[in-house]
């Protein structure tokens, strides 16, 4: 199992296709759906793709989807071996089934795709290409994004668990690391769920306070989804570098921050990587390691995430690189990404 493509519902799907070239460096594909009612239009970058679809006329089910809840993602489409055994093991533990298999040609490629609900208004489009990859006539490998790295889902407060229990049996995800972060203002709990081959992450969240960041989420895009999708990187400080110049909105990072991390024993970092990733407000974690011949081995996560991306404080990206096969979360970064997302709460008035 692999993301095959994430499926945003916008008010104008143009709009957002130049909003992914210019701020992310994203390449605009050929128009891949066609229908009276709906403009879809496709944007990639390495093996990234974003369908953005907004409605054309009121009987689009995007307008439909846009009469219940914001902007954000409708749809996490996953490439599967067998789409007929997905789908039969999603029925048998009591997956609502949104459109049963069909076949398609693309380009080249035997399509087969069924669809499940999920939570809240996100579903899941399952793929099967019988003939092996599409492959693009574009070359999308100049950009600075090369993958999708984790996927985050939040879900009401005591649901946590049933979600998890949902991914296990219905998708055959398994349970990975767990976090309950706490601050002196909010909490949440976090479990990550990984698919059987690992190229699946799905960290899903629920508020362990009433006004914790997850729940403002959930009220806002009134009920459960996607809060955010994490973007790969070979090197995030020039990537960061080049969204700042577009001038893409980041969250910010206090410069005690930074102090704070010098003190940790073991910064695998020279003064001047770490002085490049203080300037670009990058947050820093890492595993302890056993110096090895050769030079310091330990791996080390380097994540930085935006501003909300829609007019609402809903759905935003984080951008990340991973070092020396680093794994995982670090908790690190967890609680400094749940203590900037508070910052812009006290800002919006929604937490004292």
């Amino acid at each position: 199992m692999k993301i095959d493509r994430v499926h945003f519902y916008v008010e104008d799907a143009k709009v957002w296709r130049d909003w992914f070239v210019h701020h992310l460096g994203f390449q605009t594909v050929a128009d891949r759906i066609t229908s009276f009612h709906t403009c879809t239009e496709v944007v990639k970058s390495g093996d990234v793709c974003f369908f953005l679809s907004s409605p054309l006329l009121p009987t689009s089910p995007v307008a439909e989807f846009l009469r219940q809840y914001p902007p954000g993602v409708a749809d996490v489409a996953f490439a599967v071996e067998d789409v007929e055994s997905a789908i039969a093991l999603a029925q048998k533990h009591g997956a609502t089934i949104l459109q049963p298999i069909q076949e398609r040609q693309v380009g080249t490629a035997f399509l087969k795709c069924g669809k499940i609900a999920a939570w809240g208004g996100l579903t899941h489009t399952l793929i099967e290409r019988r003939y092996g990859e599409m492959k693009e006539s574009l070359n999308f490998s100049s950009s600075s994004i090369t993958a999708i790295d984790h996927i985050v889902l939040n879900v009401e407060v005591g649901e946590l668990n049933r979600a998890v229990a949902w991914y296990e049996n219905i998708l055959d995800f398994q349970p990975q690391q767990a976090f309950k972060i706490k601050t002196n203002r909010s909490a949440l709990h976090s479990q990550v769920m990984i698919s059987r081959n690992a190229s699946v992450q799905l960290p899903i969240n629920e508020p362990a306070s009433s006004n914790s960041q997850i729940q403002e989420f959930l009220d806002v895009n009134r009920g459960p989804g996607i809060q955010h999708i994490a973007l790969r990187t070979t090197n995030l400080v020039s990537a960061i570098a080049k969204f700042r110049a577009s001038g893409l909105s980041l969250l910010s990072v206090p410069e005690s921050y930074y102090s704070q991390l010098k003190q940790r024993p073991g910064l695998p970092l020279s003064p001047q990587e770490l002085e490049a990733i203080a300037q670009q407000e990058i947050l820093v974690d890492w595993q302890e390691y056993t110096p090895l011949e050769g030079g310091n081995t330990a791996p080390l996560l380097l994540q930085i995430f935006t501003q909300p991306i829609f007019e609402q404080p809903t759905f935003f990206f984080e951008f990340i690189e991973r070092r020396y096969q680093a794994q995982g979360f670090g908790e690190g970064n967890f609680r400094a990404l749940f203590e900037a997302i508070e910052s812009e709460q006290i800002k919006r008035g929604t937490l004292q």
